[in-house]
């Protein structure tokens, strides 16, 4: 008989409806790979009467974060509310208390990423966030792991998906701007406030995580040089195309002498 691990989810919006289906619908699968027999015991959410996009036992759900922060029999605690706050403090209270914990909170990992870590050694848990940069591509673990005993001279890459789909949209479509944001928002691909992605916020976030993991040094979120493409005209895009070109935003971080400079910029 397989042993039986009990998980407990911290949010349950687009996301965490998602991993909510995994633990559900696909446990049998992922327990078989992973030798134990998954159970979600408890759900945290803001409002228990809010429709979802998952329907879920109301006895799940909880607004109090003690009953799984606080509950010896949950092994394994999921963050996936997003935000700084209050996700960083359950996440360390959760590693206090010697559970495990799994995070797709890039936000969290990039201002606290080193503090939280520590913790976790100190406590003999574990913390996962393989999910906070580029989704199901095992880019951090690669560098934890497999170039471990590498020295990377830089790291740079396309990392957000909105504003590339925003790119080359407007490369191909020949809109401007405004036009293919309300298009992405209107499909899904960005959010009603959009900000976050366009001004280059999340691909910093998530370069100050690689670059961290790369260069073995904690890169502060604010040390990473950050510009948007709010400002990119169809002209931008079509001068670059009769020059062979194609505009991305980009995230680059290298070795600088003594020290790692990071930017995020078209």
């Amino acid at each position: 008989m397989h042993k039986s691990i009990k998980v407990g989810l911290l949010g349950l919006g687009t996301v965490g409806s998602g991993v909510y289906r995994i633990l559900t619908e696909g446990k049998t699968t992922v327990g078989e790979k992973a030798g134990v027999k998954l159970e979600l015991k408890r759900i945290l959410v803001r409002d228990p009467g809010r429709k979802r996009r998952v329907d879920v036992d109301a006895g799940l759900l909880t607004t109090d974060p003690g009953t799984i922060l606080g509950d010896p029999e949950i092994d394994i605690v999921v963050e996936v509310m997003g935000g700084e706050e209050p996700a960083r403090s359950y996440i360390a209270e959760a590693l206090r208390a010697g559970k495990q914990v799994v995070t797709a909170n890039k936000e969290v990992m990039a201002k606290h990423g080193a503090e939280l870590l520590r913790l976790a050694r100190e406590r003999g848990a574990d913390l996962f966030f393989e999910a906070s940069v580029a989704g199901g591509i095992p880019i951090l673990r690669t560098l934890q792991e497999s170039l471990a005993g590498e020295e990377v001279e830089a790291v740079y890459g396309i990392v957000n998906g909105t504003t590339n789909y925003i790119l080359t949209a407007m490369d191909s479509k020949g809109l401007d701007f405004a036009a293919v944001l309300a298009e992405a928002q209107a499909l899904g691909y960005a959010e009603a406030d959009p900000t976050a992605d366009i001004a280059g916020h999340d691909a910093a976030r998530k370069l100050a995580i690689l670059a961290s993991l790369a260069f073995n040094i904690q890169v502060p979120l604010d040390q990473v040089y950050c510009r948007g493409i709010e400002e990119i005209t169809a002209a931008d895009i079509a001068a670059a195309r009769e020059l062979g070109c194609r505009i991305k935003l980009l995230a680059i971080a290298r070795r600088n002498g003594g020290r790692v400079e990071a930017r995020v910029h078209p």
